[in-house]
């Protein structure tokens, strides 16, 4: 099991910036994919963008490419997602979340979720 938390929230203007990080304990992170998932009022969660544990492979959902970028540093087991020119359709719960294996856009198939952090973008 991978324990999560996430940190990084907050308000933000439209065009402005957040980082969000993801602290994870417990296992080892190999063969560790991670990800970040959100989920705004009265909709489903949704995968935002997602990294292989070796950190060569990322994805992202069509509405993040090139605003958003995932990385991460197994040395010191964090995660992060930088996003800029936020909008406010980026509003959300934003969830950190680790799965063994490749990176997936199904929440189903990850098995480890942080609390989640508020993302909140004023127009």
């Amino acid at each position: 099991q991978v324990l999560l938390e996430e940190s990084g929230g907050g308000l933000v203007q439209a065009g402005g910036s957040l980082r969000l990080s993801c602290a994870a304990a417990g296992r080892t992170l190999i063969d560790v994919a991670m990800g970040w998932f959100r989920q705004a009022p009265g909709k489903e969660r949704e995968f935002v963008a997602g990294i292989s544990w070796s950190g060569e492979t990322t994805e992202y959902t069509d509405s993040a490419k090139g605003r958003f970028t995932i990385s991460r540093d197994n040395a010191k087991k964090t995660l992060l997602l930088q996003m800029n020119s936020l909008k406010p359709e980026d509003t959300a719960i934003y969830f950190c979340a680790a799965k063994t294996g490749a990176i997936v856009t199904w929440d189903s198939a990850w098995n480890d979720w942080g609390q989640g952090t508020q993302v909140t973008v004023s127009s």
